[in-house]
């Protein structure tokens, strides 16, 4: 018994730490690296991994910084949580806050009294490169830290990550700045311990923006950085670590963070350097833009202008193949596609014509900025970025014939006449609430905008009522956006011209866009609605949506403009007939060490200055004629034009760059007081000419497109017999389908009705429109408004 209970308590005695008289616990399992019993063990720290480790961090002397992208990895790669404690390799350098990971391009105050260590940082001077590096049971990889001057400026153009040399000077910035604005392959080196470059290697890139790459294409961005200004101004692209690269429009180039960037859609962004945890604007990308656009006509084989034939409410297919300067072709452009007749053919996409009427039209492919091929402001004109270009036209007639709604007015009558040729029937009179100065249909054919000194009218065409009026704006309208969407109009009271918004807002009224001082007697709008040509005295303006109001000085008075076919500038009536080009003259500023070059530009300069003196002008939709007619003489003049279709914009404009021959012939057989307009049919076989005066007859010239053209009169007829000479063509406006154009005439104050394929007078409406007094006035104010014959 006593042997018994010797064993027991043996046993007791014996019993594991863990095991108590109330049970038995297991014992704990430890899982090591090795699948052993021994050594080290998951869940402890093997690994710490400081970021950004292939880059590193830099700093400017004297700044703090913080390093806190440190992780750490057991032996199998799983994160586990740590505590960490920091060095350097060189604290004269780098000096760090050992608990927190903070560290200074400098020295740390210590033991300054009241204030906490590790408060403020001051700059000892010593540039350089150190490491630093976590600790938590193991040690970090390196973390390179760069300390550098205070940068002040970085330059785009050369390798980014260190520096450029000359390794047979050793480095030195008279070699640098040198080399680096002398060619477009620059040598990037590694930065040795010295802090002189080593381990040449070999990158193109564009060297200040001053060149571009195709679509597509990559390159190595790079950056060179400089502290300090003026004199003082030096080099430290050695002592600083890596750039990353930010383009201002992704659309135009993707840059990788190794500074890979690859080329998308023509144009020029800004590209930021981010250094120093700081963003700064290092210099410009370009990618290449279009030299050339052909547009033409699927399956004919033509590189040159087209005409085409599509009838009406079928789908033609345009095809434009784009080349950029290197000689490249270009795909995804967002190109606009503009008509010389936007009713006929109306939201023409990705050069899908379909037209809805009969009639004649030129169609074009524009890579208009800021859509396609754009450019920061002050960098328009470089490498060809931020100008525009347009294809050659391509001319589409859809045959056939449609009615005509007219809507005839007076500037003496507050009545406006329908007469709708579909029933041969006049409408009854529409009274408007003042005497209109102007009347302008919009390309939608929905709204009349008619012009009063007391507020603008507006009439709904289809109906043909007064919708209401804008006492919030006066004066004569001018011209109306083919999108429909904006107004010219001139109040000559104010001396002001408004760009008036006709999209109503809620209160059912327009709104005011923008104005500018001055009186306009002429506004033409480009097809794309981009950009409207205002005739100022002796100033032309152009609004463009994309550069605001740019006005131009004139050496004569101009009372017309007219836009080009296709629509790469406009022609000026005056004294001379001057032609303005869409492209700016630029001129290229530096590039100087430090900074990258910018540009100035002329805008809309002149690139034609014609003898031919002309008081209204015109237009042919071939693209072939600028027609002027002057009452010096009187003449009609032909002007044959050579327009620079399908190339780039060149650097600088002069006259010449446009280029055109005067043929001027004689309007004979009428005594003119004023020439009012010049009207050529769509298809460009014929066009009008109508003034004040007495003559009897309506001159008609028909244009030639290889020799000189012929002039005519057309005798006005009243009841079958010739119009007295006191009968005057006025005002005038053709048909959409080109079959027929109408003349208002004062001295019988009717509408002559005049036959294209006849050329004779077949007719006249009389609209009896009556002023305040009774008295019957001239028709003046034509618009027309097709419409599908039944």
């Amino acid at each position: 018994m006593r042997r018994f209970v010797t064993l027991a308590a043996l046993f007791l005695c014996s019993v594991p730490f863990g095991i108590s008289i109330s049970g038995c616990h297991k014992a704990t399992f430890i899982n090591y690296c090795n699948g052993g019993d021994t050594g080290p063990e998951l869940g402890q720290v093997a690994t710490l991994v400081l970021n950004p480790a292939l880059y590193g961090l830099t700093i400017n002397e004297g700044e703090i910084s913080q390093a806190n992208l440190v992780n750490a990895y057991d032996c199998r790669g799983n994160g586990v949580p740590a505590t960490f404690t920091f060095s350097s390799s060189n604290s004269s350098i780098v000096d760090v806050q050992p608990s927190t990971g903070r560290f200074c391009g400098g020295t740390w105050n210590r033991n300054t009294g009241p204030i906490p260590d590790y408060t403020y940082c001051t700059s000892n001077g010593n540039a350089g490169l150190a490491y630093m590096y976590a600790n938590a049971g193991a040690t970090s990889n390196p973390l390179p830290i760069y300390v550098h001057p205070i940068v002040t400026s970085v330059v785009l153009g050369l390798p980014s990550s260190n520096c450029l040399t000359d390794p047979a000077t050793n480095c030195s910035p008279a070699a640098v700045s040198a080399a680096s604005t002398s060619s477009t392959s620059q040598t990037a080196c590694t930065m040795a311990a010295n802090g002189c470059c080593t381990t040449p290697i070999t990158a193109t890139v564009p060297p200040y923006g001053n060149s571009c790459l195709s679509q597509g294409a990559t390159a190595q961005l790079a950056g060179r950085i400089y502290a300090g200004t003026g004199a003082s101004q030096s080099n430290i692209s050695c002592q600083v670590g890596h750039l990353q690269f930010s383009p201002q429009n992704a659309n135009t180039v993707t840059i990788d963070e190794n500074g890979i960037a690859t080329a998308l859609q023509p144009g020029s962004t800004l590209v930021a350097a981010l250094i120093n945890e700081a963003s700064s604007s290092a210099g410009y990308f370009s990618t290449c833009p279009p030299a050339t656009i052909t547009l033409a006509v699927p399956g004919t084989g033509s590189a040159s202008p087209t005409n085409v034939i599509v009838n009406q409410n079928n789908q033609q297919v345009l095809t434009a193949v784009v080349t950029d300067t290197n000689g490249n072709q270009l795909t995804g452009l967002s190109l606009e596609y503009n008509s010389t007749s936007p009713t006929i053919f109306r939201g023409i996409s990705a050069g899908d014509v379909a037209p809805i009427f009969p009639g004649a039209a030129a169609i074009t492919a524009v890579c208009q900025p800021p859509l396609c091929n754009p450019a920061p402001y002050n960098e328009i004109g470089l490498n060809g970025n931020g100008t525009p270009i347009t294809s050659n036209p391509v001319q589409v007639t859809t045959p056939g014939t449609n009615s005509t709604v007219l809507f005839i007015g007076s500037t003496q009558s507050r009545y406006i006449v329908p007469v709708d040729f579909t029933t041969n029937t006049v409408g009854s009179p529409v009274q408007l609430p003042f005497i209109p100065n102007s009347m302008v249909l919009t390309e939608d054919q929905s709204t009349l905008y008619l012009g009063s000194s007391t507020e603008l009218m507006i009439v709904n065409a289809p109906s043909t009522t007064f919708t209401r009026g804008d006492t919030t704006i006066s004066g004569s309208v001018l011209s109306v956006s083919p999108d429909n969407t904006v107004a010219v109009i001139t109040d000559p009271v104010r001396k002001l011209i408004y760009l008036y918004n006709i999209a109503t807002n809620a209160n059912g009224t327009g709104t005011l866009l923008s104005s500018y001082g001055g009186v306009a007697t002429s506004a033409q709008w480009s097809p794309d609605s981009q950009q409207v040509y205002i005739a100022n005295g002796n100033q032309l303006l152009v609004f463009s949506r994309d550069t605001g109001w740019n006005p131009v000085p004139l050496a004569t008075t101009t009372q017309n403009i007219v836009v080009t076919v296709p629509s790469v500038g406009a022609y000026l009536s005056g004294a001379t007939t001057t032609g303005i080009s869409y492209c700016p003259s630029t001129t290229v500023n530096g590039p100087s060490t430090g900074t990258p070059p910018t540009t100035t530009n002329i805008f809309y300069p002149v690139a034609d200055n014609s003898a031919a003196t002309t008081d209204q002008l015109a237009a042919t939709n071939d693209g072939l004629h600028i027609l002027g007619a002057s009452l010096a003489g009187p003449t009609l003049s032909d002007l044959r034009v050579t327009l620079p279709t399908t190339n780039a914009c060149p650097a600088t404009i002069t006259p010449g760059y446009f280029q055109s021959t005067d043929t001027p012939h004689p309007l004979t057989g009428i005594v003119p007081t004023g020439i009012t307009g010049i009207f050529p049919a769509s298809d460009s076989s014929v066009a009008f000419i109508t003034y004040t005066g007495t003559g009897g007859v309506l001159p008609a010239y028909t244009p030639s497109a290889t020799g000189t053209g012929s002039l005519s009169n057309v005798p006005l007829l009243i009841n079958g017999a010739p119009a007295p000479t006191s009968v005057a063509p006025v005002a005038g406006v053709f048909s959409l389908d080109n079959t027929t154009f109408y003349a208002g005439t004062s001295g019988d104050n009717q509408v002559h009705i005049i036959s294209k394929s006849l050329m004779k007078d077949t007719g006249v409406i009389a609209p009896k429109l009556l002023d305040n007094n009774g008295n019957l006035v001239v028709p003046n104010l034509l618009a027309q408004r097709p419409k599908a014959i039944p």
